[in-house]
């Protein structure tokens, strides 16, 4: 179903520089267009086969890790003080491995579980938890959605989406039925007067997906004051939850003395609020030591902590406790991440760098485009033309490079402006990437010469 946009809300989005393309005379644009199709041809030529559509980490960042593979064997002891590492117990996790995941996030112990390899896992249990049986002693949400339906045709649950953000969060609110809601990213967070409005004065909001540190895909790390009006929301509905996924806490590639932009803690903004039972938050090593192979855990109240508890009590037994070992003993302790992950910042500063470099020197004097330019995370967010993004991304592939599908940072893939575009550059080696780069670079070009063609009723092929 399209989704309802104010347009309005996102009007920084559209505010691009005039563009040089459509300031030249027919003759010169035609002549631009002739020299760009000349740059694609050539590239054509080389039938490249470039993937740059997920933000994986490189083999050479994987690779980091790989010594915690010989920290078990057949003769390690697998006892973690008086917890066993090789039989069940432990429903929440290993006691070493709830400590370092504390540390991490700077939360009580008593407060974390550590489940699975995969956060995006406990986010969607968490949510089919609310959904089947429900939170904060309110209905499960499918009653409440049921309910809401006979009474309104048509209406639905909300879920409050900042965009551009991450879709694989929208599709597990979209999964369960729920109105994904577009919320406008500024440079500091989300735009907390349209969260608070929606949040305050809407009991069939029920939570929000957050990215708070370099945000994907534009890397904005929330400030203090978007953190503590996060913690300040009075919400319409008892059951609304903060959705808060801290997936690139320890992600930063910025140099020392750069500008590294620190996270306040929700928990910490909470307890200034008197409030409670507002805050899920969620992590995991998924791009600290290997992917779908780590550990990933949650943090909440004590109220929500221990119907997440209850729930999880059904859906497991103990986790996988070998995992969590060894990467307590790889990691040791924040000091420990914090030294592995300026090793990951070494392979990704380089490619971030490069992706800068590459547009500035394409596009920079154009006006046709704008992007982040982040000091951490996986990506850098691009926008350029109103109706353009999924012309880029296919000139891309025709080309020889896959990108994330344009529209894929908005709720349902539906991009109203058809203007943003995720960059993942952690995968590729840096010659791939620069070779990507310079493909990605003609084609934003080409659609963006285009396009003035056919704002000005000609036709856009040269």
């Amino acid at each position: 179903m399209p989704i309802t946009v104010d347009k309005k809300l996102f009007q920084h989005m559209l505010l691009q520089e005039r563009n040089v393309y459509q300031r030249m005379s027919d003759a010169d644009l035609d002549r631009a267009l002739k020299e760009i199709g000349e740059e694609a041809r050539q590239i054509a030529d080389k039938h490249l086969t470039l993937d740059m559509a997920r933000g994986k980490p490189s083999r050479e960042q994987t690779a980091l890790s790989k010594p915690m593979l010989d920290l078990l064997n057949s003769s390690s002891n697998l006892m973690d003080g008086a917890s066993y590492a090789d039989n069940y117990g432990d429903p929440d996790g290993l006691p070493s491995a709830r400590a370092l995941a504390a540390e991490l996030l700077d939360v009580d112990f008593e407060h974390v579980i550590v489940a699975g390899s995969s956060s995006l896992n406990l986010m969607h249990d968490v949510i089919d938890m609310a959904y089947t049986h429900g939170i904060a002693g309110q209905p499960p949400l499918a009653r409440q959605a049921s309910e809401l339906a006979s009474a309104h045709p048509g209406a639905r649950l909300k879920f409050l989406c900042p965009t551009p953000g991450y879709d694989r969060h929208f599709r597990i609110s979209e999964y369960y039925g729920f109105e994904n809601v577009a919320i406008p990213m500024t440079q500091n967070g989300p735009d907390m007067d349209v969260v608070r409005t929606f949040v305050e004065e809407d009991p069939t909001v029920k939570g929000i997906w957050c990215v708070p540190r370099f945000a994907n895909p534009s890397g904005v790390s929330y400030s203090d004051e978007v953190v503590r009006a996060f913690a300040a929301l009075k919400p319409a509905a008892p059951d609304f939850r903060i959705l808060w996924d801290n997936a690139y806490a320890y992600h930063v590639f910025a140099q020392e003395g750069e500008k590294r932009p620190p996270l306040l803690n929700i928990f910490d903004a909470l307890k200034q609020q008197g409030a409670d039972n507002l805050v899920i938050e969620f992590a995991s090593t998924a791009k600290i030591t290997f992917p779908s192979s780590g550990m990933a855990w949650l943090c909440a109240s004590t109220d929500d902590i221990q119907e997440i508890r209850t729930s999880f009590s059904v859906r497991r037994v103990s986790p996988e406790k070998l995992s969590q070992l060894a990467h307590v003993r790889f990691l040791k302790d924040k000091a420990g991440v914090e030294a592995h992950m300026k090793r990951h910042a070494e392979l990704l500063r380089p490619r971030f760098e490069l992706v800068e470099q590459k547009l500035t020197e394409g596009l920079g004097d154009l006006g046709v485009a704008t992007w982040s330019h982040p000091q951490g995370g996986y990506f850098v967010s691009f926008n350029g033309p109103v109706g353009s993004a999924r012309a880029i991304v296919s000139r891309s592939r025709e080309m020889g490079v896959t990108l994330t599908p344009a529209g894929a940072t908005w709720p349902s893939g539906n991009d109203p402006f058809d203007s943003n575009i995720r960059l993942a550059p952690s995968y590729p080696s840096l010659e791939e990437l620069s070779l990507a780069l310079d493909v990605f670079v003609v084609a934003a070009k080409q659609v963006a010469a285009r396009l003035a063609k056919v704002d000005r009723g000609q036709s856009a092929f040269i």
